[in-house]
């Protein structure tokens, strides 16, 4: 059976070189490229770091663009060089969150633009994960109901961060997955999980550990010990969970402020007429930032507390090699005297039990408190 070609001429596979190492991609980009294919409006590009979604996201965008163009064979080295008028590439800049800067202007207002030289426009968007609540608002419509000529491809290396956040904008866009390919990088992820069964919890991701190195993390650290260890003596008596609740709420009440900053300085990039509906829910958005970075550091305070108790259970159990906390080894086996390993595992399951229950908006002072007690009475018999 002969391939399929795109409009500009070229067999398919060939427009979008690598795309056989991806059978969903494949399956969903080829038949669009066929002469009679029609493309999506929008697209998600997800899957883990490394997998080739950018590579296939710009060969993408190169064929569309080469559809109908005066001169078809150049398209994808302008493309490459990113110097194609009638494409557009949203990189949010360092670690920060994609915001309404990146996607008012560039995007939204360009969107509405008739294409200079090709028959279509192309917006890729990386990292929209990351996208604020304000910047998805924006663009809701946009990927709605976009004009004919417009094609968005979002790229995101974490498609689980994208749902939550704004579940209308995904729904929107037809989905191609990409997986890491090849028995070397099955080894890999075979190898990572072995060791992980072997070492237990591991205590944070990349961006946990930054944060755990600054004076932040030496003060949730020190905390989190404080309250496993009030347990595990009998002193409960003394609340030792408020602290981590006014670091939690501290650490909100900043993520707010520095969400009040941005929306200022967004409300001069709109129209005097939008200013008003943007400021309410940039109103909402920032009590939902508010209590997400609350979580986010209870749930930080609590894997340290679960870590604590973790290293307890390994010098409890004659596996000293095994804990983390080596700075505070005499403390560790301080703690571990006298104490069951069956117990401690079991408190090591209500911590993180506790931590898992502050996705249901439980109360946050109810559920530390009650796991303290829990534990004091699990561990001080």
């Amino acid at each position: 059976m002969a391939r399929a070609a795109d409009p500009g001429g070229a067999p398919a596979g060939e427009a979008l070189p690598g795309i056989d190492a991806h059978p969903h991609a494949r399956a969903v980009l080829l038949p669009a490229l066929a002469p009679q294919g029609h493309p999506s409006h929008a697209y998600l590009f997800h899957g883990p770091p490394g997998t080739g979604k950018r590579t296939i996201a710009r060969a993408f965008a190169a064929a569309l663009l080469a559809a109908g163009a005066r001169e078809p064979g150049t398209v994808a080295e302008r493309v490459r060089r990113d110097s194609h008028p009638d494409l557009t590439w949203v990189r949010p800049s360092g670690a920060r969150r994609c915001s309404c800067r990146y996607i008012e202007e560039p995007v939204v207002a360009a969107a509405t633009r008739t294409p200079f030289e090709s028959a279509r426009r192309v917006f890729v968007i990386e990292a929209v994960d990351t996208m604020n609540d304000q910047a998805a608002n924006r663009m809701l419509k946009t990927l709605e109901e976009p004009p004919s000529f417009v094609h968005l491809l979002l790229v995101t290396d974490r498609r689980g961060n994208v749902l939550p956040r704004s579940p209308r904008a995904a729904s929107t866009c037809a989905s191609i997955r990409f997986r890491r390919s090849g028995s070397r990088s099955g080894y890999r992820a075979s190898a990572r999980s072995v060791r992980r069964r072997a070492r237990g919890w591991r205590s944070a991701t990349r961006g946990r550990r930054a944060r755990l190195a600054g004076e932040e993390g030496e003060a949730l650290r020190a905390n989190a010990e404080r309250f496993v260890r009030a347990a595990l003596a009998g002193e409960t008596g003394e609340r030792p969970w408020l602290a981590l609740l006014e670091l939690a709420r501290e650490a909100g009440a900043s993520a707010g402020e520095q969400a009040q900053e941005l929306m200022a300085s967004e409300l001069e990039l709109l129209p005097g007429k939008e200013r008003k509906r943007y400021e309410r829910e940039g109103l909402e958005a920032r009590r939902r930032g508010e209590r997400r970075v609350r979580t986010q550091t209870l749930d930080l305070s609590l894997r340290l507390a679960e870590l604590w108790l973790r290293d307890v259970l390994c010098i409890c159990e004659g596996a000293p090699e095994l804990v983390y906390a080596v700075d505070r080894r005499g403390e560790l086996e301080q703690d571990a005297r006298g104490r069951e390993g069956a117990r401690l595992r079991r408190a090591v399951e209500l911590a993180a039990q506790t931590r898992l229950s502050l996705a249901l908006n439980v109360s946050e002072e109810l559920a530390l408190e009650a796991l303290a007690y829990r534990l004091q009475a699990l561990l001080t018999v």
